[in-house]
């Protein structure tokens, strides 16, 4: 950024908050044209603020910022949408927040990457428009670890690098990708991958989002997706993620007949 810039406008999306002080806020924000960004809100706490119910978690919005030493400072926010609908529903909104954290985890501040706020922005609005919701999730998984750098290995054998034939394989998080029945089980961490999961698997990464997501998949088979690919993820952030755990606890809820209640 220039030194002469000190005011600058951009569009984000909210991550996550943090109260300072009396009446400031610490924003984590994703940026279409700058990346992560960490911001300061002065004053947004206090009741008559108006930039307060611009700058909730999930919400797109427009921002002028100022310089300052540390931290740039918010001056003006305009919400472009505020995604309503995550708040009727507590599945959607355990994507949306596992959609958040995600992205927060693999990416550091002020790195520019504008294919990675776009399909922010997209998967946000299929969750929130009725998409498929292991669907859309799936797709934004293997998308973002393809734009970060961790895209799992799916036509050939991560340990003897032969093409992976069409039969039930092995997956390792730690090798990053699938393993053959030869070399599947000398490794001590992998996990069956059936030839159904591997399928989806291949074509959600081969094609663009309606195309993938037009094949009739099982609910058997997103289940094991699932797991899988918490697991890859868990491996590389080296930490378990609690989303997950909460979206199937609240559809477990939901089988059961006891409807949760929406977020406040």
């Amino acid at each position: 950024m220039p030194s002469r810039e000190r005011v600058y406008r951009t569009e984000a999306v909210v991550l996550r908050r943090q109260d300072l002080g009396e009446a400031d806020r610490l924003l984590t924000v994703y940026s279409l044209d700058r990346g992560k960004l960490r911001l300061i809100a002065k004053g947004v706490r206090r009741p008559r603020s108006r930039k307060a119910g611009h700058l909730e978690p999930f919400t797109r919005v427009k921002l002028l910022l100022a310089r300052g030493r540390e931290l740039d400072i918010i001056t003006q926010a305009e919400a472009i949408e505020t995604y309503p609908g995550f708040r009727e529903d507590l599945v959607r909104f355990g994507q949306a927040a596992y959609t958040i954290e995600l992205l927060d985890r693999f990416t550091v501040e002020r790195e520019e990457h504008q294919t990675l706020y776009r399909l922010l922005v997209n998967t946000l609005e299929r969750l929130v428009s009725g998409a498929d919701p292991a669907a859309a999730m799936l797709f934004y998984e293997l998308r973002l670890l393809d734009y970060v750098g961790y895209r799992p290995e799916l036509f050939r054998c991560v340990g003897c690098g032969e093409e992976i034939r069409p039969q039930d394989q092995f997956f390792s998080p730690q090798e990053g990708g699938v393993l053959c029945p030869v070399c599947g089980p000398l490794r001590g961490d992998t996990r069956r991958i059936s030839l159904a999961e591997l399928k989806v698997l291949r074509h959600y990464v081969r094609n663009p989002f309606d195309v993938a997501t037009s094949a009739q998949i099982r609910p058997k088979v997103y289940e094991g997706l699932d797991r899988l690919m918490e697991g890859y993820v868990g491996y590389l952030l080296e930490r378990k993620l609690f989303t997950p755990e909460f979206i199937r606890r609240i559809l477990r809820m939901k089988q059961e007949g006891l409807e949760p209640n929406r977020v406040p």
